[in-house]
């Protein structure tokens, strides 16, 4: 294979793994190496906040473009999820590397998405129950939603007695949040669209 590199660092907007912006992910290593008749150039890179990995290739007629695919692929929030709550979760998953900040924000989302159903009565977990009763999610959604950290108050209050929430506890919270938003709202406007594109034909 003739020679060529990858290039030192790869840009960015966010990590894939803690959300940070901009981050500096420096490569580590890399790799040439044939498939399907394209000369494929990898690096592999680490963040400096999170010391995740990504990897990245470009085909050699690129030289140094990195961009054409990088793994692990930076996730966006649909589009079906109501605004406010899909704000909420944007910048819930920009800051998962602030674990109370990201809690907080998912908890809004989630918060936002249940009034968004018309449950606006009573703590977000007795209208998580209530949603249960609704047949809007099911048992087992509810018990997931007690076992994460979802109540805000303990970090608006900054109650002592509450250990303050880990990446891990964000990263949980962030997960429930993204798959209540699936079966709340993603879900069925992707039904909805599949009924009418069937329609047409």
């Amino acid at each position: 294979m003739p020679s060529a590199r990858v290039l030192n660092s790869l840009a960015l907007d966010r990590c894939p793994h803690c959300g940070i912006a901009k981050p500096h992910l420096v490569r580590i290593a890399e790799r040439q190496n044939m498939y399907r008749n394209f000369h494929h150039l990898w690096g592999v890179y680490e963040c400096s906040v999170c010391f995740g990995l990504v990897t990245a290739a470009a085909h050699h007629a690129d030289q140094e473009k990195v961009m054409w695919e990088h793994y692990p692929e930076t996730s966006s929030v649909s589009d079906a999820i109501p605004g406010r709550a899909r704000e909420c979760l944007t910048q819930a998953q920009e800051s998962l590397a602030q674990p109370i900040g990201s809690v907080l924000l998912s908890a809004s989302a989630v918060d936002a998405m249940l009034k968004a159903k018309g449950l606006r009565e009573g703590s977000l977990y007795d209208r998580i129950d209530l949603a249960v009763q609704q047949g809007l999610i099911t048992a087992d959604m509810a018990k997931w939603a007690h076992q994460v950290r979802l109540d805000a108050n303990d970090q608006r209050h900054v109650d002592d007695a509450v250990p303050s929430p880990t990446t891990d506890d964000a990263q949980r919270s962030f997960d429930f949040a993204i798959a209540l938003a699936e079966i709340l709202h993603v879900l069925p406007a992707r039904v909805t669209r599949g009924i009418k594109e069937s329609q047409r034909k």
